[in-house]
């Protein structure tokens, strides 16, 4: 018995290090919606330009600087709802939403994604737009699998195949759009989904 009760506070104090070390109120559903929401935005984009004179996106046209609109607005909703749902969810946990595990969560994040992002715009700032989709991707994955330290270990692997993904569209850049709609809508989706059903409804 006693050394049963032993095991049974090792595991205790291991769940215990575990929870203060890593933010676990990240919320299933909320990138399920992102994903949702990516392929909203992507097949929105997607009939504008098909619909557009030319067919294709310049730079300097109305459509693309929609298309850009409609990505910030995809952005916007997914960083909005995923903190609404997290917020509900820790405060269900009982836990803070705002701690040390959360900053460096959201600190380990933002570097790569800002970096990326930056370094996105400069490119499209010299008229240089063929490798959008794969650097969103391969940044946005390098973003979660940094991130992945202090949450769900889960993250990474969705990380990954970003990362893959984005690579692959750097390769064939004429598949960049479809693979950002598999990467940032269905993935999300699928991912979300599996959290969902692992941590949010036990």
């Amino acid at each position: 018995m006693e050394s049963k009760d032993y095991l049974k506070d090792i595991s205790e104090i291991k769940n215990l290090m575990n929870k203060s070390s890593r933010f676990i109120s990240l919320s299933g559903l909320s990138g399920i919606l992102a994903g949702i929401y990516a392929i909203i935005g992507a097949t929105t984009a997607y009939f504008l330009v098909k619909n557009s004179n030319r067919g294709y996106l310049i730079l300097d046209g109305y459509i693309f600087k929609l298309c850009m609109l409609i990505l910030a607005l995809v952005a916007i909703l997914s960083i909005v709802t995923g903190i609404i749902l997290t917020t509900k969810k820790a405060k269900k946990q009982g836990a803070k939403i705002w701690d040390t595990s959360s900053k460096r969560l959201v600190s380990n994040f933002l570097i790569p994604l800002i970096t990326g992002g930056t370094y996105i715009l400069i490119l499209l700032y010299q008229g240089k737009y063929g490798q959008t989709a794969a650097l969103m991707l391969i940044f946005y994955g390098l973003a979660l699998v940094n991130a992945s330290k202090y949450s769900f270990g889960d993250i990474k692997y969705l990380g990954i195949i970003d990362i893959i993904l984005g690579l692959v569209a750097a390769t064939f850049p004429g598949y960049g759009f479809w693979l950002w709609v598999i990467g940032f809508g269905i993935m999300h989706i699928i991912y979300g989904a599996l959290m969902h059903f692992k941590y949010d409804r036990v």
